[in-house]
C-alpha cells in the first residue's frame, strides 16, 4: 500500500526509506494497476526517477527542506508543466505543449515535490460525474464489477489517489470538482478560498468560481500539501502552523464549543437513505466531541444555489471555450458540448444579474448561520453511481456547488462505509480563508471515525 504524504515524509528523515524508492513504488503501482483504473494522462517516469536521485542525495547532505520534499504528486491535466502537453481532458488539445509552468506546479516543485504524471479530467473540468468520451473515464476503486462514478472533474486525481498509485494529486474546483471525487473515491479533498492560490497557468472553466485543491488519503497529508501550495518555506513552518491549529496527527485539537449548522428537514429530502445514516453518525461524532451543532435549513436551498453557480459556470466557460463547442467537426465530449452551449443563450444582463446576486446570497446566507464557525453537509446526496446508471443531464454537486458560489472553503472527508461497501463523506463547509479551521475539525472528525479499510477491489487490481 502507498503510504501517505507524512509516513513518506518521516520516512525519508529518519532514512528508512528515500525518494527515490518512493517514486518506484508509485511507478511499479501505475505499471499493475493503471490497465484497470485507467486515472492517468500522462506518466513522466524518467524525468521523476531523476528528480528522485537528486532529492535522495539533498537528504543524504541535509539539504533537503520542508515535508514535501521528496513527495511524489500528480497534477490534473488541466494544470500546466512547461514542455508537457496539456489537453484539459480534450481530443483537441493532444497536442498543445504548454509553454510555461502554472504556479501551482511551480510551488508544489519548489518545495520539492517530485511530479510523477499528469491525470485525467472532465474535459475542462465541466461535469460532476468524471466521464470523458473521448479522452477515458477512470473507473472508481471501490467496485471494478460493477464499474462506477470516480467523480469529477477531478477523476483521475481521485481515483489515483485512491487506488494507492500516488500519495496525492492536484485537483480544480469550481463546483465540487475537488470534493467529488474525493467522496467517490473514499479520500479528503480541500476546497480552497477564491485567490488564496493562483490558478494562473490553469486551462480556465469560470474565472469568477475556480481553486486548485489537494487530494490525499487523510487530513493530515492534504494539510502538508496545503501548505506546500500556500508557499510555507521550512520544516518548521510546516510544524508550528500545524501544530497550533490542531492538524497534526499527534496533536489534534479539541473541537469542544464551536458551533456548527447541520442539514434541516428540508435539506434532507431528497438524499439516499444511506448517505443520510452515515451523515447523521457524523454529526453524532461531531457531537460526542463536543461541537454545538443546531439544524439549520439555508434561506435559500442549496439547489437554487446549486443553480445560481451553474450560470455563472455557464456563461464563463462559453466564453472560454464557446467557438470550439461550437464547431460541429470539433472532437468534444457531446455531453460538455451541451452543458457549454447553454451558454448562447445567457445574455450580459444575465451574466451581471448572477453576479450582483452572488454577493446579496452571501450576506443573507452568512447572516442566517449567524456565528456558527461550520455548515456540515453530506458531500454528495447519493453513493457512487454505477456508470450505466448514471444521467449525464444531471449532476452530483447539489451540496458542492453553494461551496464556490458562496467563496467558503470546505472539505470533503470519508464518512463510514455505508452498508453496500461504498464510501460516504462529510463535507465541512467554513467562511472565506478558514482553511485552517475546516481542516482542524476534519482532523478531529477523521481521529473519531477511525481506521477505513482500503477500497473493496484493492486486493484484486
Amino acid at each position: 500500500m502507498m503510504s501517505g504524504v507524512a509516513e513518506l515524509a518521516e520516512a525519508f528523515r529518519n532514512g528508512s526509506s528515500s525518494p527515490s524508492e518512493a517514486v518506484e513504488h508509485c511507478l511499479t503501482r501505475i505499471g499493475e494497476v493503471d490497465s484497470s483504473i485507467k486515472a492517468w494522462q500522462s506518466v513522466f517516469a524518467e524525468e521523476a526517477l531523476a528528480a528522485a536521485k537528486t532529492a535522495d542525495r539533498a537528504f543524504q547532505s541535509g539539504e533537503a527542506q520542508g515535508p514535501f520534499f521528496g513527495i511524489p504528486f500528480a497534477l490534473k491535466d488541466i494544470v500546466e508543466v512547461e514542455g508537457k502537453v496539456a489537453t484539459a481532458g480534450c481530443a483537441e488539445r493532444k497536442n498543445i505543449v504548454s509553454e510555461r509552468s502554472a504556479d501551482v506546479t511551480k510551488l508544489l516543485l519548489q518545495a520539492g515535490g517530485i511530479l510523477v504524471g499528469k491525470t485525467k479530467t472532465v474535459e475542462f473540468a465541466f461535469g460532476g460525474w468524471g466521464t470523458n468520451q473521448h479522452m477515458g473515464t477512470p473507473l472508481n476503486p471501490w467496485d471494478l464489477k460493477n464499474p462506477r462514478t470516480p467523480g469529477g472533474s477531478s477523476s483521475g486525481s481521485g481515483a489515483a489517489v485512491s487506488s494507492g498509485m500516488i500519495p496525492c494529486a492536484i485537483g480544480t474546483d469550481t463546483g465540487g470538482s475537488v470534493r467529488l471525487p474525493a467522496a467517490f473515491c473514499g479520500i479528503v479533498g480541500l476546497k480552497t478560498t477564491k485567490d488564496l492560490i493562483s490558478t494562473d497557468g490553469i486551462v480556465p472553466l469560470s474565472h469568477t468560481l475556480d481553486t486548485p485543491g489537494p487530494l490525499a488519503r487523510s487530513v493530515n497529508d492534504a494539510a502538508l500539501m496545503f501548505l506546500a501550495l500556500t508557499g510555507a518555506s521550512g520544516p518548521q513552518d510546516y510544524q508550528n502552523w500545524l501544530t497550533k491549529n490542531g492538524i497534526w496527527s499527534e496533536v489534534v485539537s479539541s473541537i469542544a464549543k464551536l458551533r456548527m449548522c447541520s442539514l434541516g428537514d428540508r435539506e434532507r429530502e431528497g438524499v439516499d437513505t444511506e448517505v443520510l445514516e452515515s451523515y447523521d453518525e457524523s454529526i453524532e461524532d461531531l457531537r460526542q466531541l463536543g461541537a454545538e451543532i443546531t439544524p439549520l435549513d439555508p434561506p435559500k436551498p442549496f439547489e437554487e444555489l446549486k443553480e445560481a453557480n451553474g450560470i455563472i459556470t455557464t456563461a464563463e466557460g462559453y466564453f472560454y471555450h464557446g467557438d470550439l463547442m461550437s464547431n460541429p467537426d470539433a472532437q468534444v465530449d457531446e455531453y460538455v458540448r451541451k452543458r457549454f452551449l447553454a451558454g448562447v443563450n445567457l445574455t450580459a444582463k444575465d451574466y451581471i444579474a448572477a453576479i450582483q446576486k452572488r454577493v446579496e446570497d452571501q450576506k443573507e446566507f452568512f447572516v442566517a448561520i449567524g456565528n456558527a464557525d461550520a455548515y456540515l453537509t453530506p458531500t454528495t446526496p447519493m453513493l457512487p453511481v454505477p456508470l450505466d446508471e448514471l444521467s449525464e443531464d444531471e449532476t452530483p454537486a447539489r451540496f458542492t456547488r453553494p461551496g464556490n458560489y458562496l467563496n467558503m472553503c470546505g472539505i470533503s472527508v470519508p464518512g463510514k462505509v455505508s452498508k453496500t461497501n461504498l464510501p460516504t463523506a462529510l463535507q465541512i463547509l467554513c467562511r472565506p480563508d478558514k482553511e485552517a479551521l475546516a481542516l482542524r475539525i476534519a482532523a478531529a472528525y477523521e481521529a473519531e471515525r477511525g481506521a477505513l479499510a482500503d477500497p473493496p477491489g484493492f486486493a484484486s487490481i
